[in-house]
């Protein structure tokens, strides 16, 4: 927090001492104005990507593969649904699933 309000104390001095724009060589007060933005920005960039580097650790991160699984094989019944049509005592017709195991 310090630091942020250090900085715009800098800044506002810096913009405040500054000359004005002049029109010479083609470039207006806007231009001027835009050209010291991105400057600005670039410069800031720069760095700020050389006084941390939080997102890359600069070393590749290497685990271990993962260890192989083993599926048990089941002997046991094999089952799956089949679907069935049924008919109720009013007469009505379902088509229902049944679980069948053989």
């Amino acid at each position: 927090m310090r630091t942020t309000l250090a900085m715009a104390a800098l800044l506002s001095g810096l913009i405040t001492l500054a000359p004005a724009a002049q029109a010479r060589d083609g470039i207006g007060p806007a231009g001027a104005a835009a050209l010291g933005a991105i400057g600005g920005l670039a410069v800031g960039g720069a760095i700020a990507s050389s006084a941390n580097n939080g997102y890359y650790p600069g070393q590749p991160v290497y685990r271990a593969p993962p260890r192989p699984v083993y599926v048990e094989e089941d002997y046991g019944p094999v089952c799956h649904f089949e679907r069935r049509r049924t008919i109720d005592a009013y007469g009505d017709v379902f088509i229902r699933r049944v679980r069948v195991c053989e």
